[in-house]
C-alpha cells in the first residue's frame, strides 16, 4: 500500500509501546487526500487499522464537536 502523509496534524495520544495515534492528511494509493486517524510507529514505517474523512466530512466533524458542551 502506497501512501504520503501531506500533514502531520496532531499527535492525539503518548507513544504506546512505540505507537502513537494522529490525524493526519494523507494520500492512498495516489488519491485524493483525507484526513486520516489511526496508530503510526514513530518512523511511520507500519500503522494500524483506522479510520478516514473526506474534508467534508471533517468540516461536519468539527461542527458537531463544538456544538457539544459536555465530553
Amino acid at each position: 500500500m502506497e501512501f504520503q502523509i501531506y500533514a502531520q496534524i496532531a499527535a492525539l495520544s503518548d507513544p504506546n509501546n512505540g505507537w502513537t495515534k494522529e490525524l493526519n492528511l494523507i494520500s492512498w494509493n495516489k488519491r485524493e487526500p483525507v484526513y486520516d486517524i489511526r496508530a503510526w510507529t514513530e518512523d511511520h514505517s507500519r500503522c494500524g487499522k483506522g479510520v478516514t474523512l473526506t474534508a467534508g466530512e471533517m468540516r461536519r466533524l468539527k461542527e458537531a464537536l463544538q456544538a457539544k458542551t459536555v465530553f
